[in-house]
């Protein structure tokens, strides 16, 4: 079984599981890196990882033209729901839901998040996937932190299969803590992600894939916005 992963810039992603198609923190028509417009986006559920601007800009259209069913904190769910959107799961850290092809934990991340309208957004978060028989972990947009040990613990004797890091720092992790992170994540394979989108937050993703592999510490692949990776 596998999964497969398209960057289609900044933080967005989009997940084939192979019984449905799930969407990351859709930023699109705003985005001076993507490669798709928000009207062309097909999705069956939508993964919100926290309220800032550059992940859910497009949100809101998306969701209502797809009816996706939109997993998010409880915070989000409620601004949703004045944007009219009703097909929203709320959840809050350490839930687990079921989404097309497996489940989604909602993970601690270590951030900030506030809503475009600057109320507050709730927890930030990251998320674990176990779909189409894939272990992925989509951090979000955090800093380093310990736990990400506990989260790339083996369960049922899997690792993760696949982390999706940010590198882009200043906001988020750099690149050196994206290695440390890495390393107490134990992945197979890692993929960079929140980078390149504005100067303030360029980095050099080949360079940081070939610090990864000089460690010895997961196959690192770097997609250019549009780009796919199958997991499996």
């Amino acid at each position: 079984m596998s999964i497969t992963l398209t960057w289609t810039g900044h933080a967005t992603w989009l997940i084939d599981t192979g019984s449905g198609r799930l969407l990351v923190d859709p930023f699109f028509d705003e985005c001076p890196t993507s490669s798709m417009r928000a009207q062309d986006v097909a999705c069956d559920a939508i993964l919100v990882t926290h309220g800032h601007f550059d992940h859910v800009a497009d949100l809101v259209a998306i969701a209502k033209r797809t009816q996706a069913k939109v997993f998010c904190n409880w915070e989000i769910a409620q601004w949703l729901g004045k944007q009219g959107v009703e097909n929203v799961q709320p959840m809050n850290l350490g839930g687990r839901a079921a989404v097309p092809g497996g489940t989604a934990q909602m993970e601690i991340a270590h951030h900030s998040s506030s809503l475009p309208d600057g109320t507050y957004g709730g927890n930030p978060a990251g998320w674990l996937l176990d779909v189409g028989g894939v272990r992925a972990y989509f951090a979000g947009d955090t800093a380093l932190f310990s736990e990400m040990e506990r989260i790339g613990r083996p369960r049922g004797g899997r690792g993760l299969d696949v982390a999706v890091l940010p590198i882009g720092d200043l906001f988020t992790m750099g690149p050196d803590d994206a290695v440390e992170a890495t390393r107490l994540l134990k992945p197979r394979v890692v993929l960079p992600s929140h980078y390149g989108t504005w100067p303030p937050i360029a980095q050099d993703a080949g360079a940081w894939a070939a610090r990864i592999h000089e460690a010895k510490l997961a196959t690192a692949h770097v997609p250019t916005p549009g780009g796919s990776v199958t997991i499996g």
